[in-house]
């Protein structure tokens, strides 16, 4: 399964949120840190709003927060907010796609692939990525 830029550039935005001392962060600021054009990450954060990731605030002190602690938000959350359904192959969630689909095996490889992809986006949360990142951090300094 190859994810597209929003959903790679997406959980590097909440993952750098979460990261901050901060609880409300300047979208320019993200944008920055991440080297993303602030135009591609209002475009990224809007769903994320609509689906409770995240919380906009406005005025001179406006910017970005986390609408729930790190360890609630999954990364199956983001993916799916900014991907939809993804599947490895088509024949992974729609079987009359293919007159083979009731005895192929290779179909069988792709299902269990797929089901390992969801149960790894489904345990990790962005509290694991913070966690990561500072262990990460601490090896390199």
């Amino acid at each position: 399964m190859r994810l597209s830029t929003k959903s790679r550039y997406g959980t590097r935005a909440v993952l750098d949120i979460a990261l901050q001392e901060r609880t409300v962060i300047p979208l320019k600021d993200i944008a920055k840190r991440q080297q993303l054009s602030l135009s591609y990450l209002e475009h990224l954060v809007s769903p994320l709003i609509i689906g409770s990731i995240l919380r906009s605030s406005r005025g001179r002190e406006g910017g970005i927060s986390l609408a729930k602690p790190p360890a609630e938000i999954k990364l199956s959350e983001i993916i799916q907010i900014l991907e939809g359904q993804t599947v490895t192959v088509d024949c992974v969630k729609n079987s009359f796609v293919c007159d083979r689909s009731e005895f192929c095996v290779t179909r069988d490889l792709w299902i269990e692939v797929n089901e390992a992809i969801d149960r790894v986006l489904q345990s990790t949360t962005i509290a694991d990525l913070v966690e990561k990142h500072k262990i990460k951090q601490n090896k390199h300094q």
